[in-house]
């Protein structure tokens, strides 16, 4: 989804450098420097908590996401990849308790000392409760962002095996050991976050 331009410019998450959906033409050179991206794009998201969310790996992903979308040979199969979600725990936990003390100040004087007193400590103890709440469950995980690339990887091969790229050999295979080397690294980092 992309933003109004205000909205984009005020986040500062503009979208006017990608081009739209399936315009630009997937060449063997873009193709194969993808799969070595996916690669080392693997190995990097190995380096780090696979349960927290990382907002700059999230607006990587986001920023990558939309220029592959752009190929005309990769748009159809990404267009139901949605886009990871940029929320981590010190966020959600700095809105509930903004909202939590402008509620509280705003009512504080109208309202019972024990209701207040009530109040004040259910805000408190929402915030311990926010902060063991699983961060998967309202942001994007590095695990899911493996999945994510995971999808990627596989819809890059889907395509190096059933469309004519017009890839020498050595490049084929290159571009082959580079997508099961990214496959093999996800699928580890993926089962090792399931066994913790």
């Amino acid at each position: 989804m992309q933003l109004p331009p205000f909205l984009a410019e005020l986040l500062g998450r503009s979208n006017r450098g990608v081009p739209a959906p399936g315009s630009v033409k997937l060449t063997r050179k873009l193709f194969y420097d993808l799969a070595a991206y996916c690669h080392d794009y693997a190995l990097e998201l190995a380096r780090h908590d696979q349960t927290r969310v990382s907002l700059k790996h999230c607006y990587e992903f986001n920023d990558w996401l939309a220029t592959l979308k752009s190929y005309d040979r990769l748009a159809k199969p990404l267009a139901g990849l949605s886009a990871a979600r940029p929320i981590a725990r010190w966020q959600l936990m700095v809105v509930v308790g903004g909202l939590g003390l402008v509620g509280l100040l705003a009512f504080g004087g109208r309202m019972d000392q024990r209701f207040f007193a009530t109040l004040s400590y259910g805000l408190l103890f929402s915030l311990v409760g926010f902060y063991f709440v699983p961060e998967r469950l309202y942001g994007t995980t590095i695990e899911l962002l493996e999945a994510k690339v995971l999808r990627v990887v596989d819809s890059l091969e889907h395509l190096l095996l059933h469309d004519d790229l017009g890839l020498t050999e050595a490049a084929y295979f290159r571009i082959k050991e580079n997508l099961e080397a990214a496959r093999r690294e996800l699928r580890q980092q993926i089962d090792l976050a399931h066994r913790r």
